[in-house]
């Protein structure tokens, strides 16, 4: 697994120049594989417990072998499972109802906003609302579309007196649905406390093969003519997008014993419809909040041509 052999690579690259240190990338892979596949750790927890180890082999303290993690503004964060270091500020904090999360809540900084989840089991300092802090070692994730950070164990927290004006990455987009991206219409979700990753043949890659939770969602592409732009419409937006509702789409799979019936079934409604989106853009897509059709095939095709030829 891809994830799990850079996780490997990172720690054998944190300890190579450490006395006592003869471990290939082959053997730490095997460890983490084991942690992962074999008892369903998650791969930020087993990664801890692996590097805790090394640790120990090499007589090293924790505090001079650590990361050299790349500063990210929180704007630009746009891919799940890479380990960063944040400044931002608390914008609000949520109650939770699960029992391994002890804070969730909105953190930003001038570039926009990103959801932030404290395990309660990396026993961390409370972050307060309204307060900077500096964050090292923390594990991006992503969730139709939307990214967000992981506080771990390995996780540092330090209080700033910055201060930040936090930003708004929300923009309007308009254009002809030109395509539908794979992994739209009926997808399945892993159902372990705040992952949320989409199903591939039953399994999750952090958390191995499970039941999966059923979601609605569409990914597309918007061409203006000049630009386009990738968007995703959660199941709040894909209902009434495609006017079906997630009960519809699970009966209509049922139906079939195929939930790839609902993607093309959505596909056929939508496709080539001319329409203007809005909402916050994190990396390559805009998450829609909002939208509004604007015309039929028909018209999008004209709108098309004519925008191509001035």
């Amino acid at each position: 697994m891809a994830e799990v052999r850079s996780h490997a690579e990172e720690i054998h690259d944190q300890f190579a120049d450490r006395d006592g240190f003869d471990v290939t990338v082959d053997e730490i892979e095997e460890r983490l594989d084991t942690f992962v596949n074999d008892y369903q750790v998650p791969i930020d927890e087993a990664r801890q417990t692996v590097t805790n180890n090394y640790y120990d082999q090499t007589k090293s303290d924790p505090e001079s072998l650590r990361e050299n993690n790349e500063h990210r503004d929180i704007g630009s964060i746009n891919t799940a499972d890479e380990w960063v270091d944040i400044t931002g500020k608390v914008v609000e904090l949520w109650e939770s109802d699960a029992d391994a999360v002890g804070q969730v809540g909105l953190m930003g900084d001038e570039t926009g906003r990103i959801k932030f989840t404290a395990w309660a089991k990396s026993d961390l300092d409370t972050l307060e609302e309204g307060a900077v802090y500096q964050l090292e070692n923390v594990v991006t994730g992503e969730y139709q579309g939307r990214y967000s950070v992981k506080l771990n164990s390995n996780t540092r927290i330090t209080p700033s007196d910055e201060t930040i004006e936090v930003g708004d990455n929300t923009t309007e987009v308009e254009g002809a649905l030109v395509a539908i991206q794979s992994g739209s219409g009926l997808i399945k979700r892993c159902p372990h406390d705040d992952c949320t990753r989409v199903l591939n043949d039953g399994r999750c890659s952090e958390h191995g093969e499970g039941e999966g939770e059923f979601d609605l969602r569409v990914k597309g592409v918007l061409d203006d003519g000049y630009d386009v732009e990738e968007v995703i419409f959660n199941q709040e937006m894909t209902e009434d997008l495609a006017e079906i509702t997630l009960a519809e789409a699970k009966e209509r799979a049922m139906d079939t014993l195929d939930t790839t019936v609902v993607g093309d079934d959505i596909r056929a409604d939508i496709i080539g419809g001319y329409y203007r989106v809005g909402g916050p853009k994190l990396g390559r897509y805009v998450l829609v909040d909002e939208f509004e059709r604007l015309g039929t095939r028909g018209d999008a095709d004209e709108i098309l041509i004519q925008a191509r030829s001035l």
